[in-house]
């Protein structure tokens, strides 16, 4: 049976499928490793050694950052990953190029400066347009 599943060979954690116990030996994604410690269903476990300020990769992509080594076997979460994913106060401070890009699509801009879009684009910044 399959207890953990791997998505990607850039993987360094797989995600497990049932609870599994510390001792347990796991083998997914061509890697096998020994459990240092319980599971929970649904949290990771490392395929190998990561080491603090490493990307913690799951399902091809980055999630994290690890806050500190993490052993192979490892229960691997939010005590040992600094995580960038569904930050909202990341992604208010740091708009995605999509968004940055929307903001300048307009071409105009408010009295602060900032840009206008085309879906913001009030009254007032149609009056601080020169008049013919």
């Amino acid at each position: 049976m399959t207890t953990a599943i791997v998505i990607s060979a850039e993987d360094n954690v797989a995600t497990s499928l049932d609870a599994i116990e510390r001792g347990q030996t796991v083998h997914t994604g061509g890697a096998t490793v020994t459990a240092t410690e319980a599971i929970p269903r649904g949290h990771k476990i490392a395929l190998r050694k990561i080491e603090a300020g490493d990307r913690v990769i799951k399902y091809g992509s980055p999630i994290g950052t690890a806050s500190q080594a993490i052993a192979a076997g490892a229960h691997v979460h939010t005590h040992n990953v600094a995580s960038t994913r569904g930050r909202g106060d990341l992604a208010a401070a740091t708009p995605s190029r999509d968004q940055a890009l929307s903001r300048q699509s307009a071409g105009l801009s408010r009295h602060s400066g900032e840009a206008a879009t085309a879906e913001g684009a009030t009254a007032e910044a149609r009056l601080a347009e020169p008049q013919e």
